[in-house]
Formats: structure tokens, sequence, C-alpha cells
């Protein structure tokens, strides 16, 4: 596409570094020919610490035990599972073989489970026993009674009535149980036959074959399973490296999830295309935690959601770590409110932090700041195209709109995924015939490029005709001084079509009440913007990764309404 009217909202990210045509094993490989006794993963709590020949012969190891199990080139493989050193081996040693790795969010409780294996139709799981309040076993023996039946280490496939894809389930840690077989059986050494078909099933292998299937966070309903590829994911990790400008002396504390695209993408991918250390701090985020990891590893790169950044910051203990070791990393997943930006640049020495925006659909970044960016464009801003991306911001009808005017922000290039697995019609809805990816997110492009995200679509309210964006009235919301957080989204109304509804976080030891706040508001903002009902809460409904759901919220003010 070219667009020789630079008054509407079009960019394109930089070509001049050539994407990487190659399989995520032979990446892998490179690097670790390259920087074989650099530090590849230390897995904190597990007391683990490979350089990255010793992280090869692993991954290697699992590699020919899944080979020896029978899964094949297209399998779905899922790990369910916090961040682990397992989880790293997982993917890449299903990499390697051609298999698909599903990654399942740590937080499924059965019936997300059944559906996510059932949907994608996994050949094999490798679990965690448990996780916080999650008793992984416990919940797969619900799911699955035949397990129990069955001896401990067998080979033989399993037939499951509620699963009948899954034939193997593949458990870390040392005990034995039923029907499945253990993580460590798993690794298997150097051996003659074994090798020759790795290495003939490894030439086999396509960059643009699907590799990895990730959940979308279902904001929006039912997650649908996003299919990508060697291609997508790898070059997404390796611009995201590049913009931290990472090499083989850098150490990334990985806070994040790793079953989510910032996690493995941002995080794992990012340090094997540049030869840096991979840090997991712990199984999942704790404040604490994290800090002390940074000072006893000397982490040079972080990365979190601004919620975590913010938990850090407020930690009792903040001042008592030594974190002058940091220079970069990434926050994403979330606007990041100016003061919280003044303070990771200041008092946590990461002047050269990024902010990076996309979907799981995009591989996940499509758009980020650069280390010398204007810091009021690091802030207010998500940054311009990525390399090898196109931008463009359209309106209902699909035209594109001027520079400074609402959109919606849609995307093509390298890391478009395939499409939804198994779902060609909401692949459809998604991706047009074109090759654009719609994101249902609303953003607004200056004359330089840069984008600033304004909100959903689907959020958008539209009562009597009038389109309110929450966004706008939740930033309103925000300068209330006794206000900590606030959503906004639309219920039915019968005469409207919708109403405003706020669901409202007040901070600690301040009192308000819905007439006050509407008092607030009256003269301020534009009367059909006002808020009619007003809740006040101490928490808000979530994913694992900080996302607010707010069609849960809609559901519940509908029932409690009788809307």
């Amino acid at each position: 596409m070219n667009n020789s009217d630079n008054t509407l909202s079009y960019g394109a990210g930089p070509t001049n570094q050539p994407l990487l045509n190659q399989t995520i094993g032979d990446c892998f490989d490179q690097t670790v020919e390259q920087f074989p006794d650099a530090p590849g993963l230390i897995a904190c709590h597990q007391g683990i610490r490979w350089s990255y020949r010793e992280y090869q012969q692993q991954v290697d190891r699992l590699a020919r035990g899944l080979l020896q199990l029978g899964v094949d080139k297209g399998d779905r493989v899922g790990i369910w599972s916090p961040n682990r050193y397992e989880w790293a081996l997982t993917q890449f040693a299903t990499a390697k073989i051609g298999a698909i790795m599903v990654c399942i969010n740590p937080a499924y409780r059965l019936y997300e489970l059944e559906y996510a294996l059932n949907k994608v139709g996994c050949k094999l799981l490798i679990t965690a026993a448990q996780f916080k309040t999650s008793n992984y076993l416990a919940m797969l023996n619900e799911l699955a009674p035949e397990l129990a039946g069955q001896p401990a280490n067998s080979r033989a496939p399993l037939r499951l009535a509620k699963l009948p894809s899954l034939q193997y389930v593949v458990r870390m840690g040392e005990e034995a149980s039923a029907g499945m077989c253990n993580f460590a059986e798993l690794l298997l050494d150097p051996d003659s036959e074994l090798d020759a078909r790795y290495a003939q099933r490894r030439a086999s292998l396509q960059p643009d074959d699907a590799i990895n299937i990730q959940f979308t966070s279902g904001t929006t309903g039912s997650p649908k399973g996003a299919t990508l590829t060697h291609l997508n994911i790898l070059n997404n990790g390796k611009v995201v490296g590049d913009g931290m400008q990472l090499s083989e002396r850098d150490r990334l504390c990985i806070p994040v999830p790793l079953y989510h695209c910032f996690g493995m993408v941002m995080g794992n991918l990012a340090c094997i295309t540049h030869g840096s250390a991979a840090i997991y701090p712990d199984e999942g985020f704790d404040p604490k935690t994290t800090l002390a990891t940074v000072e006893a590893e000397r982490c040079t790169a972080l990365h979190g959601v601004p919620t975590m950044f913010i938990a850090e910051l407020d930690c009792p203990e903040f001042a008592d770590y030594d974190l002058s070791t940091l220079r970069t990393g990434i926050m994403a997943g979330a606007t990041c409110p100016v003061e919280v930006m003044k303070k990771v640049n200041g008092q946590m020495h990461m002047s050269e932090v990024l902010i990076a925006y996309g979907q799981t659909e995009t591989s996940p970044v499509n758009h980020m700041t650069v280390a010398d960016d204007p810091f009021d464009k690091r802030t207010s801003t998500v940054g311009r195209p990525g390399p090898h991306l196109e931008i463009k911001l359209i309106d209902e009808n699909g035209e594109i709109v001027r520079r400074g005017e609402k959109g919606e922000i849609c995307c093509r290039g390298y890391s478009v995924m395939q499409g939804y697995w198994d779902d060609p019609e909401k692949t459809a809805e998604t991706i047009d015939s074109e090759g654009w990816l719609h994101s249902g997110d609303l953003g607004v492009m200056d004359e330089l490029d840069y984008v600033q995200v304004v909100g959903r679509i689907k959020d958008m309210i539209i009562r009597g005709g009038e389109n309110i964006y929450p966004r706008e009235v939740e930033e309103f919301l925000y300068t209330h001084p006794a206000i900590q957080e606030v959503q906004v989204f639309g219920v039915p109304d019968a005469k409207y079509g919708e109403q405003v509804c706020a669901w409202v976080q007040l901070k600690p030891g301040q009192q308000l009440t819905a007439e006050q706040l509407r008092d607030f508001c009256n003269d301020k903002i534009t009367h059909f913007k006002v808020p009619k009902i007003i809740r006040f809460v101490s928490e808000y409904p979530m994913t694992v990764t900080g996302k607010i759901q707010k069609f849960i919220m809609r559901e519940q003010m509908v029932a409690e309404l009788g809307l």
C-alpha cells in the first residue's frame, strides 16, 4: 500500500534490518554456537543455572523424549504450568520437533481446561502438580477419572471419555501419579537411532509452520486459539530485543507469565535471539522477590505490566534494594500513568524502559517506543509501527481516517497470526481479505506516526445515538482526588439503548457517594457521559495477565438490575 496522502492515518515501520527466515530451533542453536558459555537460563526458585550450551543439552533431551513418545510434526502439546524451567524446555523442544505448543492459562478451572484441550485437540499435556490454590493433578483426575486406574509412567496411550484426543499426561515433580509419566523420564540422553530421527524431523521444518497456539485472554467471551508460526514469534522476539538493545551481556528478569506472549516471546525469544540470560524470579509475580532477584542477579532489564511496577515501587523495603544495574525493559498490557513512568525512569534506573502494544494475534507487538523517544511520547502513546509492519486507522466504513481522528487500529505484516485454530468464521471477522488484522482497539495517529490508544470499539457505549468512549469518561473520573481506579462500560437501557455505568474503587480512607460523584461530573463533562449507575467496589474481575474483564462486570449489572 502506498500512502502518498500524508494527512491519512497510515504508517509503516522500518525495513532496513531483514527478517529472520529460520525456525526457532535453528536460531537457538546458532546462538549456542555464538555464546556457548554465556548464561542462558536461570530459574532462581528452582536452583537452575544453565549456560547456553547446558540449556541446549536439556532442550535436546526433552525433544528426544517427545519423539520417542510418538509426538509428530503438527501434534498439539499443551503446557499448563507457572514459570518454571520445564516451561522453557517445552517451548524449545516442541519447536525443534515441529509440534505445536499450546499455552494453557495457569488460572484455568475445569471447564476452561476441558474447552482448551478439546478445542485444539491436544495429544499430550505437560502439567505442574499445582500452583497457588489450583491443584492441577486433582483437577485432571476429576476431568479424567480413568487416570486413577492406570499405572504410573506407562507408555500406553490413554483413552479418556471427556478428552478424546489426549493420549499422554506428563507431570512435573518427583512423585509418581497414576496414568501420568514424570517429566524427568522424558529427558533422554543421546541415542544414535533417535538422533537420526531427530535430525530428519528438524530438516523437514519450515519457518512458516504453525508452532504455537495462544488463547486470547477472553475479555470479550470464550477464548480463541491464535495460531502463530516460527516466523511470527521469533521475529517479534528479535524486534523487541533489538528495541531494548539486548546483547549477550544483558540479564532479563521475567516476572510476567510465560504462558502469555509477554513472557514467552518478549521474554524467552527476545533473549535467545540476542544471547541474553532469561531469569525467572519465581513461579508467579511477587514484588519483593522480583526486586531481590534484580539485585542478586544484577539484572539489566525488567519486564512488567504497569500494576507490577506500581507494586514494586510501593514495596515497603523498596529503598533497601540496589537496582542500579537496571537499564531497560518493557512495560505493556495497559496504559502507563505518567507518575509511574517518572519513578521507573528515576528510582528504578530504567531510563530506557519501552512501552509496547499489540495483540496476541500479532505475536504480540506491533507498536513500540524507542529509548530516545521524548518523555511525552513514552507516556501518552504506544510508539510507532514496528519494523516490517504497516498500520492504518479506519472508520466504520473501512476508510482510513485523517491523522488526529479516532479510528480502529489495523495491522498487516509478518507478525499477523495464521488464524484462529479451527475457526475460519472468527478468523475472517478479524483478518480481512487484504491481510489486515482488525484489532477492535481505537487509536489516534499523529503526524509522526505515534499512536495513542483511546479505547475499544466493543467498549463504545451508544446512548440515544451518542457515541461515548468509556476511556474518555474514565480519564475524567480519575481527576477526582478520592478515586484510585475506575472502569466505565455500557448497560442496556429501554429508553436510550444503553446507559453509562461506572465501577469505582476509592483510595484507602476516602469516602464518596454516587450523588457526590455525579455532582462532580455535572457541567464538567457532557450530560450524557455522566454515569447513571455507579457502584463502589474493592476489586475488579481480571484475567491472569491483569486485563480487566468488563464483560463480566456488564453481565453482573444486567443480572443485578434485571435488565
